[in-house]
C-alpha cells in the first residue's frame, strides 16, 4: 500500500474529487493548508518597491507582496494499492496541471502498517 498526499489549488477541489471518484478512488482526507513554494523573490527590488509605498494593486503587486505570505492550498491524502498509485497521480495530473508554477505537488510514501481503530484490526486492506 501507498499514501499519495497531493497539494493542489484551492480552486480545484471539487474537480479532483470528481477526477478521483471516476478514477475508482473514492476514499481520501482534504485538508486547508497554508505554505509556499520554493519561488526566489528578488529582496533588493522588493524592499524598494515597499519602501516607496508603490505596491501596484493587481497580480504584479501580489507576487512582489509574497515574499513571506503564505498561500492557501489543499492537500488530498489517499491511501491505495499499489496497482492504484498511477491511477491516482494521473487523475490528479489531469485536472490540476495549468502549465504554471503553483499547480502543486505529488508525494507517494509508503504505508508498513494499517489498523482499523474498530477493532485494533490488522489488515492489509487500502480502504
Amino acid at each position: 500500500m501507498k499514501e499519495v498526499m497531493a497539494i493542489v489549488r484551492q480552486n480545484k477541489v471539487n474537480v479532483t474529487k470528481e477526477a478521483l471518484a471516476e478514477a475508482g478512488i473514492p476514499a481520501f482526507t482534504c485538508r486547508r493548508v497554508l505554505g509556499r513554494g520554493k519561488k526566489l523573490i528578488d529582496m533588493t527590488l522588493l524592499r524598494s518597491i515597499v519602501d516607496s509605498g508603490e505596491v501596484p494593486q493587481n497580480s504584479t503587486g501580489e507576487y512582489l507582496s509574497e515574499m513571506n505570505r503564505l498561500i492557501p492550498k489543499r492537500v488530498f491524502t489517499m491511501i491505495v494499492e499499489d496497482s492504484e498509485v498511477e491511477k491516482a497521480i494521473t487523475a490528479i495530473m489531469e485536472v490540476n496541471s495549468t502549465g504554471n508554477p503553483g499547480d502543486g505537488k505529488i508525494f507517494i510514501l509508503p504505508i508498513y502498517e494499517n489498523y482499523r481503530v474498530r477493532n485494533g484490526e490488522l489488515t492489509t486492506e487500502a480502504y
